[in-house]
């Protein structure tokens, strides 16, 4: 699997810790910056992550800025993007198994290395489980994306 990763400046200090566990777990990676601590806005990150998801470039992204919150909202506001803020490993795995995220988001403030490292593993061995309440759930929140103006 491609996972696009990239980050702000507040979540430069974790980024490398996310390159090295995506690449141990066997991933392909596009790195999509930020390449150093210097200030950056984090929605220009989280639209670099979202449209390489969108236009086939990566299956899934990791998104790392202060506390990941930003990096969520942002987006989430892209069209078919499903951005899921982790700071325990059940939400990591369930988020993709019932709501089938493809973007992890996390706060290089709030987790510490060791932990983000197994949100990432939890994140990256976690499949979609296509049972049906699910499918009837994600698409719900589709119709609500078709019916945005954005």
């Amino acid at each position: 699997m491609k996972i696009a990763i990239a980050c702000d400046h507040g979540g430069f200090p974790l980024k490398e810790t996310a390159l090295k566990v995506v690449m141990q777990a066997g991933h392909e990676i596009l790195d999509l910056g930020t390449f150093t601590a210097d200030p950056v806005d984090y929605p220009d990150y989280a639209r670099a992550v979202g449209e390489a998801i969108q236009q086939g470039k990566a299956e899934r992204g990791i998104l790392i800025c202060g506390s990941g919150v930003g990096a969520c909202v942002a987006a989430n506001k892209m069209r078919g993007i499903r951005a899921g803020l982790c700071h325990d490993t059940y939400s990591a795995h369930q988020a993709v198994e019932h709501d089938d995220i493809n973007v992890l988001c996390l706060g290089a403030r709030i987790v510490g290395v060791e932990v983000a490292a197994e949100l990432i593993r939890a994140f990256l061995g976690a499949q979609f489980t296509n049972e049906e309440r699910h499918v009837r759930r994600l698409g719900k929140v589709k119709a609500m994306e078709e019916k945005s103006n954005v």
